[in-house]
């Protein structure tokens, strides 16, 4: 029995799967102050009735790190950087507690200059000084060799809250990106790990003892310990839920559109064949391009609790949202009123949707029925406006997905797949707009939720291996040893594949581990071939523990 958690800006959706069969879900409104209060009383309105001794894992996706992102309700953070000779990159816009450190290590992993101790002593008083918490530690070829990396947390970890060290988060070689991963990394450490607590919390007082997984952005799952270490890794943990809920209730093989619409955003996805789109480099979020692998997708400030205002006798949607709609007891007019209005949703307070559409409409000349249709028109040109402007923007240049890079491939969608709460009432506007057939799954109000619980863990390395130092690392399982000067490519993809496998958790069978690239390149010295610089990346790919049954 797995249960599924996905807690969102608006909602908290909960769901219990067993053997591919839906037994109970649940959704509640999220109460941002008081995380605790609404993480138990999910759990407790899932499990009344069920069996908690019977559950094998707990499976989350959560928004907790990308809003305090959006909404820079984030720690303070300072970075120690060592550049090194070569570009010189302005970090200003990142943090302003910046500590721009002299010393060097090559991209081989050899120490050209030392640290310098004095420089370091002087940045921790400075990081001190301003009320610095936490601090993100990167020097540029840490994958090679961390040995600063380390030296530093020793000599910072006493003073502050948490030290991200930048080789820990990721193996592939982009300087900037890393510097903007760690600063993230630092800046959500607290407030995930509060999360993580409560979750914690809630469990025990529920008497629940299976192990805890969290859903990243690639649409895997890591486990909670991991994830308290990298939270930077769940930003945009949502969105992946989302697509991982459309996959698992429809089974396509042609290039379609996904669509999530909930209460604050609605996110975008595509299918190239079948297969997700995936970030080639990494994801980018709040102007801080990262080495986060995700699934691609694009966020919109458009939901059915969006507020609405007339701004020069124009309707306008979003992007905020003010609170709940009137009818359910808030202040301000929002699409969900609209659908209430035109008696596609049950709600409490009807008459008060209907009052401020009137009021609203009488500026417009139109009546209230006239106004509640075109809110949910004006919703899907907004959608369908931000699709085809991500359609001519993923045509212009080359298709990753998950498998494999399309050269020259045009995206064609044939088909649009949509869930959140307003997916049913806003299908047929969709499908006129787009004139594409528009597909809602039985449990489109909970999908997010499905897609958690279905999701399997993944995981991506990166082994480089130097013959001629007699080097190999893999940064992202903290491995740096000795190899011998006969070492060579299909000894790299085996190991990268062995460590991938026993690094990862074992669900439904064996671990699909496969080779994304592998690479050997000759080191001339003297005019002949001296060594091999050797370079695998492997990954455990995006899946589902199994299909959802009994879904149309």
């Amino acid at each position: 029995m797995i249960v599924g958690i996905d807690m969102g800006g608006t909602h908290i959706d909960g769901v219990i799967i067993k053997d591919g069969n839906i037994i109970k879900t649940i959704k509640n409104p999220t109460n941002r102050n008081d995380l605790f209060e609404t993480i138990w009383t999910t759990l407790k309105q899932l499990l009344d009735g069920n069996d908690k001794n019977q559950i094998t894992r707990i499976n989350l996706s959560t928004t907790i790190s990308t809003n305090a992102i959006v909404e820079n309700k984030v720690s303070k953070v300072g970075l120690i950087i060592q550049s090194g000779p070569g570009r010189n990159y302005d970090f200003t816009n990142v943090t302003e507690n910046l500590g721009l450190i002299s010393g060097y290590i090559d991209h081989r992993g050899k120490i050209v200059k030392d640290l310098n101790s004095q420089e370091l002593l002087a940045y921790k008083q400075t990081f001190k000084d301003n009320d610095v918490e936490a601090v993100g530690v990167v020097t540029k070829f840490s994958t090679r060799n961390p040995s600063h990396e380390k030296r530093i947390l020793e000599l910072y970890e006493a003073e502050f809250d948490h030290i991200t060290m930048g080789h820990s988060l990721s193996g592939k070689l982009n300087f900037l990106r890393r510097v903007n991963t760690s600063y993230l990394n630092a800046a959500v450490y607290k407030t995930f790990n509060d999360f993580a607590f409560n979750i914690e919390k809630a469990l025990k007082q529920a008497g629940i003892n299976a192990p805890v997984y969290i859903l990243k952005a690639d649409g895997g799952t890591m486990n909670l310990k991991m994830a308290t270490k990298k939270p930077v890794e769940t930003i945009l943990s949502g969105p992946a839920a989302s697509f991982m809920g459309l996959s698992a209730m429809f089974e396509e093989n042609q290039d379609g559109i996904l669509l999530d619409i909930g209460g604050t955003t609605t996110d975008i996805f595509f299918l190239v064949n079948g297969v997700q789109l995936f970030e080639p480099l990494g994801i980018s979020i709040d102007n801080h391009k990262t080495l986060i692998r995700a699934i691609y997708s694009k966020s919109i400030g458009l939901g059915g609790d969006s507020y609405i205002s007339v701004v020069n006798k124009e309707i306008k949607i979003g992007p905020k949202r003010m609170g709940k709609p009137l009818a359910f007891g808030g202040e301000y007019l929002t699409p969900t009123d609209a659908m209430v209005a035109l008696d596609k949703m049950q709600a409490p307070f009807k008459e008060k949707s209907i009052k401020a559409l009137k009021a609203m409409g009488s500026q417009l000349d139109m009546d209230v029925n006239q106004l509640a249709k075109y809110i949910l028109e004006k919703m899907a040109d907004i959608i369908y406006v931000n699709v085809i402007q991500t359609l001519d923007k993923i045509n212009s240049k080359p298709v990753y997905t998950i498998k494999e890079l399309l050269q020259d491939y045009k995206l064609s969608p044939k088909f649009i797949n949509v869930i959140g709460g307003p997916a049913k009432i806003l299908a047929p506007y969709l499908e006129s707009k787009f004139n594409l057939k528009v597909k809602f799954p039985l449990q489109y109000e909970v999908a997010n939720a499905i897609g958690a619980a279905l999701a399997k863990p993944t995981m991506e390395i990166n082994l480089h291996a130097d013959t001629e130092r007699a080097i190999l690392s893999v940064s992202e399982v903290n491995l740096y040893q000795s190899i011998d000067r006969n070492y060579n490519l299909d000894k790299a993809i085996d190991q990268a594949l062995a460590i991938i496998k026993s690094n990862t958790e074992n669900i439904n069978g064996e671990v699909e581990a496969e080779i994304v690239d592998a690479n050997s390149y000759n080191m001339v010295k003297g005019y002949m071939s001296a060594s091999k610089n050797i370079r695998v990346r492997a990954q455990v790919k995006p899946g589902l523990i199994y299909m959802l049954k009994g879904e149309d």
